[in-house]
């Protein structure tokens, strides 16, 4: 990392304005009953007929079949028009009180039935809970990969894939110590990593593919009073809520090494077989909260009272997020960054008052793909790294502002 980039900024830059599509309000009801027939079928391909008995406009159905196609081939279904020996025969009807899908899945020659009901007005199109916004601000510009950044007392400590570098202020300048990590597992493509302060910040843990690394400060010395120790360890890491001891939503899970992500295995078990993910985020309820998983396969869900539970309205997220308790609207947010590899992205603040997520502010546009993302030990702050057309690396700290 070069001293030179170097750069703190006190400028706050202005929020992207960039629309972002809302969510189908058929999201939903598509995961439900695709869930309910893949439990009945497994996987495997059938023939998709959907026959509309209901109000919704005749536009729309092929929206609803391709949302079916998509959850289903997330269970290993695959659907198509084509003759198979099992077929799968929706019928989109209504009453006066509710709508209902109900699905007949014919496995040769039994048939079993899957329905979901939904509210008569669930075509409503979903507005913007409340309202604030996301603001940036840069801290560092560099040229190396930094997987994850630390304020210090004095400065900051930047974790790169195979060094820790610790900057501290001294006046005007800035002093550097470089720290090798001593990695001795081959690295896959985007590794992951994160630093775990002590409550005054002079003490830090951070956590690499199979390795572990322990730091302390001495306050008011030079960069070369830091002392690190790094040893190779697959204990599980801190990755939901703030990971202070003693935490009740603090949640742990074991990272694949010789991949970029957590493998399903988490502490303490939730009650529910999670499947391998990349981001995870506690999400406040009124009888406790739940636990938001990324997974690798796209989809994101929720874990409540021992149930893992699919959340609509989160097919344009990409594979980081993180909590915001932002004290606006419902008081925590979930913000996310934007699906695919943009060269231009974003970050947008979203509520799940249920198992949907309702976009609570504008997007904010990023210089770059954001390659990781997570809530400062304050919890009412984020950093994102930012990578950049240049290949070269920003963080920022992302604050929301209540309108």
């Amino acid at each position: 990392m070069k001293l030179g980039w170097l750069i703190p900024i006190a400028a706050i830059a202005l929020m992207g304005l960039t629309a972002s599509a809302t969510p189908s309000p058929w999201e939903q009801p598509a995961a439900n009953l695709a869930e309910q027939v893949a439990e009945i079928l497994g996987p495997g391909q059938a023939r998709l007929t959907i026959l509309n008995m209901s109000s919704i406009p005749t536009e729309q159905i092929p929206e609803i079949r391709l949302l079916l196609e998509q959850d289903l081939k997330t269970h290993g279904v695959v659907a198509s028009g084509a003759e198979s020996a099992n077929s799968i025969r929706v019928t989109l009807s209504e009453n006066a009180r509710e709508r209902l899908w109900v699905a007949e899945v014919m496995e040769g020659d039994q048939a079993r039935v899957a329905m979901v009901s939904l509210e008569a007005g669930a075509a409503r199109q979903l507005e913007p809970a409340g309202g604030l916004t996301l603001r940036k601000r840069t801290l560092l510009i560099t040229a190396d990969d930094v997987l994850a950044l630390l304020e210090t007392p004095n400065g900051f400590v930047a974790l790169e894939p195979e060094e820790i570098v610790i900057f501290n202020r001294a006046g005007a300048d800035w002093q550097q110590k470089r720290i090798g990590i001593g990695q001795k597992r081959p690295l896959a493509r985007d590794p992951r990593g994160i630093i775990i302060p002590s409550a005054n910040r002079e003490v830090f843990t951070a956590f690499l593919p199979g390795t572990v690394c322990d730091g302390s400060y001495q306050p008011a010395q030079s960069a070369g009073d830091w002392t690190v120790h790094c040893m190779e360890n697959d204990d599980p890491w801190p990755i939901a809520g703030p990971a202070s001891a003693g935490n009740a939503s603090s949640l742990k899970a074991f990272y694949n090494a010789s991949r970029n992500y957590f493998t399903g295995m988490v502490v303490p078990a939730v009650g529910a077989e999670l499947p391998p993910f990349y981001s995870a985020a506690t999400v406040p309820r009124q009888n406790g909260f739940g636990w938001l998983i990324d997974g690798i396969d796209g989809r994101v869900q929720i874990v409540e009272n021992g149930a893992l539970k699919p959340v609509a309205g989160s097919r344009d997220w990409g594979s980081e997020f993180a909590a915001l308790r932002s004290g606006c609207g419902a008081g925590t947010q979930i913000v996310a960054s934007g699906s695919g590899a943009a060269t231009a992205d974003s970050l947008r603040a979203f509520e799940i008052p249920a198992l949907e997520a309702v976009p609570a502010s504008a997007p904010l546009a990023m210089d770059g793909t954001v390659t990781a993302l997570w809530t400062a030990p304050d919890d009412k702050s984020l950093f994102a790294v930012v990578r950049g057309t240049d290949d070269r690396y920003e963080v920022d700290r992302v604050t929301a502002l209540c309108n």
